[in-house]
């Protein structure tokens, strides 16, 4: 009986490593360093985006954590300092949710830091709310206040060329599409408070970022900043802290089993920040630490130029 027992732990314990191996996916295999760059990584208190920061930071890249909570902020500055073992990383406020505090942190970042090498567009939420300009929280966050940041950003990226903007998205954005009606009228490509409404939303959402790379790349052509959108996995990480404490304890032994854990989310942001080589598929969407197809309203060239055009003017750069 012990022995049937053993077996039985053994072959469930060699499935659950083969699935935690394949769920892992690839891995960044970049050895660069980057002593004398700067990046900056939003959203980066947490999750992946901690991880990311971690990873090139023991790179020897200067990090810049952009987050919103200056106590949360801190906190995550001492965590990636102690696993990176760099002491070259800071914070800096930043609350996507409103387009004062982005053109506050811009301003601030180009009067006090000399470079800027890589850009990783890695914060998001998923839940519904209104930004402080009174935008959908998930428009407002997700896409705009990263294509407000960016832009200011911008001609330091082209000085400190070569150079590379990362935007997270996520295979969701397959369902979104962009209804510019609904945003003029709503500030927001959707509505709604059902979990269903919620989930196109955030779709929609991040549709806008695998656009917003799309174009970004077409007007970067010749400046030698190159541009990528990917998706990450499905990661086992802070995204679900909006959801309720009974569904996180519902789904937990699904994240945990099959969902990849922080570093392993980390992995094709890291991919599109450092692999040499990618140069020539600015523009393109990326997924397990590979290139991937999208379909064609992903790369629609109209709605991205439109897209493009009504984010100058909500985020008023125009």
């Amino acid at each position: 009986m012990l022995e049937e027992t053993l077996l039985i732990v053994g072959i469930l314990s060699v499935v659950f490593m083969a699935i935690r191996a394949y769920v892992r996916g690839a891995k960044c295999k970049s050895k660069v360093k980057l002593h004398g760059k700067t990046v900056i990584v939003t959203g980066s208190n947490v999750g992946i985006g901690r991880a990311t920061a971690v990873d090139l930071a023991r790179r020897g890249a200067r990090v810049i954590l952009a987050c919103r909570s200056q106590v949360r902020g801190e906190v995550a500055v001492a965590l990636v300092k102690r696993e990176s073992g760099s002491q070259n990383v800071a914070f800096m406020q930043l609350d996507l949710a409103s387009l004062k505090s982005v053109r506050s942190f811009a301003e601030t970042f180009l009067k006090t830091e000399k470079r800027l090498d890589i850009l990783i567009n890695n914060a998001g939420v998923y839940k519904q709310g209104t930004t402080e300009d009174g935008f959908g929280l998930m428009f407002g966050v997700n896409h705009l206040g990263h294509f407000l940041l960016t832009n200011l950003l911008l001609d330091r990226l082209k000085e400190c060329a070569p150079s590379r903007i990362v935007t997270v998205s996520s295979i969701m954005h397959k369902y979104g599409t962009l209804d510019f009606d609904t945003l003029r009228t709503h500030k927001e490509f959707g509505v709604g408070e059902t979990s269903r409404s919620i989930f196109w939303i955030y779709a929609h959402s991040k549709l806008c970022n695998v656009l917003f790379t799309h174009e970004l790349a077409k007007r970067l052509q010749g400046t030698n900043v190159t541009c990528y959108s990917l998706h990450p996995g499905a990661v086992n990480s802070d995204l679900n802290r909006n959801l309720s404490k009974m569904t996180r304890r519902l789904i937990k032994p699904i994240t945990t089993l099959f969902f990849k854990d922080v570093e392993a989310g980390a992995q094709t942001s890291l991919y599109c920040a450092v692999q040499e080589g990618i140069e020539s598929l600015s523009g393109r969407y990326f997924s397990n630490c590979a290139v991937q197809k999208v379909e064609p309203k992903a790369q629609d060239d109209a709605v991205a130029k439109k897209l493009w055009e009504v984010s100058e003017t909500l985020s008023g750069l125009s």
